[in-house]
């Protein structure tokens, strides 16, 4: 069996296998925190069951680095074939609905932040024309948010996550969880510069009639699956989430907000300890990897 081969069955074999039992793993509901920590809690949580299997990943890269190609020995592909494809399978669904994601056209929103690459404020002209400048600007501003962190690439690559995850329900859960507390964290932003909480209150209940009216039916947990499958951030949200977003946009900002660091400075951030972290876990899979992988798979020399 060539290198690369193998490497792609081991990898689809133990990190999906890890990827399952991680994503089965039940999360507990945190204490009342400000939603610019909860999102970013949630936000952790929904890559948490992933990070077993990028370990695993890099460690066999790191094995096929110093493997010989092709390998050799009498490992029988059939057997590796036979034990990967339900997890193949998973890695191949959560990849076409991505895909799908990208290519399929926007779901109906009044207000919406679409673009993983270049995010781009979509307002509908006759709406913003039945409002008043301030309610436009608030919602611009919440928008304007949603573009400085690049949230529809985020929710594109949550998605991805998520579907990775399946058929575990906690996933999906963890998702929504995030998607709640993204839109309370881009509401206290936007209301940091500026914005009226009232005004802004206006603008998301106009957006969801506006939308309900041109038959969409905005006004359900639907909504959170259209952002999903389409990667936009938008005005919405389900009846529950709705009303208690609304409630606290009528309420006093708290003065516990906190700023929010921009995506840049987050990326940078994590960079500066993941490279280094990838590269001691590949060299680890080359210096110990034959090791394991030669007696597991009953390679011979």
């Amino acid at each position: 069996m060539e290198r690369e081969s193998l490497l792609a069955l081991l990898t689809m074999l133990f990190g999906g296998l890890l990827l399952q039992l991680c994503a089965a793993w039940p999360s507990t509901d945190p204490q009342c925190r400000t939603p610019r920590a909860l999102e970013r809690l949630y936000w952790r949580r929904l890559w948490y069951p992933v990070i077993p299997t990028l370990v695993v990943a890099l460690w066999l890269i790191g094995w096929a680095i110093r493997e010989p190609d092709p390998v050799p020995g009498p490992v029988d592909p059939g057997i590796v074939v036979a034990l990967s494809v339900p997890f193949v399978a998973l890695f191949l669904r959560a990849g076409l609905r991505a895909l799908w994601a990208l290519l399929r056209r926007p779901a109906a929103s009044a207000v919406s932040t679409v673009g993983l690459i270049q995010p781009q404020v979509v307002f509908e002209p006759f709406l913003a024309k039945q409002l008043d400048d301030d309610v436009v600007r608030a919602a611009l501003l919440h928008e304007w948010a949603h573009v400085t962190h690049r949230d529809p690439l985020r929710i594109w690559l949550a998605q991805l996550v998520t579907d990775l995850q399946w058929p575990w329900p906690q996933a999906p859960r963890r998702f929504a969880r995030w998607l709640e507390a993204l839109e309370l964290a881009r509401d206290d932003e936007a209301r940091m510069h500026g914005a009226d909480g009232a005004e802004l209150a206006k603008a998301i209940l106009a957006s969801l009639r506006y939308v309900e009216d041109a038959g969409a039916g905005a006004i359900t947990s639907r909504a959170w699956w259209n952002a999903r499958e389409t990667a936009q951030a938008s005005l919405g949200g389900d009846a529950r989430a709705l009303r208690d977003r609304i409630a606290r946009l009528l309420a006093p900002l708290p003065a516990t907000v906190e700023p929010a660091a921009s995506s840049a400075t987050r990326w940078h951030r994590v960079a500066w300890w993941l490279v280094p972290v990838a590269l001691l876990v590949m060299a680890c899979g080359a210096e110990y990897g034959a090791q394991v992988i030669r007696p597991l798979l009953g390679l011979t020399t």
